[in-house]
């Protein structure tokens, strides 16, 4: 691995939902709060911006052009960059209180979207999958439930198992997943970390012994299952049976999601955040927010594209 190279100057307040679009050779990703999607020419350097009317959480290239968005009222279609926005699905949840966060395609093409309770410990958010029917209305379908933070959504390489992660309760589950039929079981711990340190503030004493909670991810085509963490610092790369392979630091405190990237899917890309972090931490790690990225040995699993 090499050392992390900063893909943006501009730091996002809260960045997530990175990937690489192989046909265009562009990084995507989203500012929540901010409520804008971005893409770069990393080669080139440029970064376009593209003003959202509330928080999208969560987006997916779609195979006939353009993206599928979760904002917080819905899931959307556009069919091309800056393009008007439909709305192919409500949000089926109370959207005063939920919003949209981590999702993704499956394999199959399906796009799915994890929700997200702003009012901390009320385990009321849950894994919702859109099955889309020729000629018919798009359905959101409740896969799991009873999560505070919905992260880290992944299949493994040969499409046989789902990750998920409820970032709130530090822990990250696997289910058997049969992609035809969409159907989940054999749910397990795939990881649990330690829940974070009573008291626990950056800069004290100790600090970065903590290691976080896992936010959004992302596996590479050994399986392993490589796992932002947030307020952690650092990249935690687990094998396909959860153990831990690697600790990679990183330059900001808040790491919310890897993706990976470039030609041959060797750059290890990773949005950050900056939102709410102290006067200390950001004079410390005055790049909190941006896009980092980082030279592998293993290639990642390319993005999967939402089939309508």
């Amino acid at each position: 691995m090499t050392a992390w190279q900063t893909v943006t100057t501009v730091a996002n307040e809260l960045g997530e939902s990175p990937f690489w679009h192989p046909h265009e050779q562009m990084l995507y990703w989203v500012d929540i709060p901010a409520k804008k999607i971005l893409r770069a020419n990393v080669t080139m350097g440029s970064v376009q911006t593209w003003p959202m009317p509330c928080e999208p959480g969560c987006i997916a290239p779609a195979a006939s052009g353009g993206l599928v968005i979760a904002l917080r009222d819905g899931i959307y279609r556009a069919h091309e960059w800056n393009g008007a926005l439909h709305r192919i699905a409500p949000a089926p949840y109370d959207t005063s209180r939920l919003r949209f966060n981590d999702g993704k395609a499956d394999p199959k093409g399906r796009f799915w979207a994890g929700s997200y309770c702003e009012q901390r410990g009320d385990p009321t958010a849950a894994l919702y999958a859109m099955h889309t029917h020729a000629g018919q209305s798009n359905t959101l379908v409740c896969m799991v439930d009873r999560a505070t933070v919905a992260n880290g959504l992944a299949w493994s390489p040969d499409a046989k198992t789902l990750y998920w992660a409820d970032t709130a309760q530090a822990v990250i589950w696997a289910w058997d997943w049969q992609a035809d039929s969409n159907t989940l079981c054999n749910r397990r711990i795939f990881h649990q970390f330690p829940a974070k340190p009573d008291g626990w503030a950056y800069g004290q004493p100790d600090h970065d012994a903590y290691w976080g909670r896992p936010d959004g991810a992302a596996v590479d085509v050994d399986g392993n299952y490589y796992v932002a963490m947030y307020e952690g610092g650092c990249v935690i790369k687990l094998s396909p049976v959860g153990q831990v392979l690697a600790r990679i630091p990183a330059p900001a405190v808040c790491v919310t999601m890897p993706c990976f990237g470039g030609d041959d899917l060797k750059t290890l890309y990773i949005t950050t955040a900056r939102k709410g972090r102290t006067a200390q931490e950001l004079a410390d790690r005055p790049q909190s927010g941006c896009v980092f990225s980082m030279r592998v040995d293993v290639p990642g699993l390319p993005v999967n594209f939402f089939r309508d």
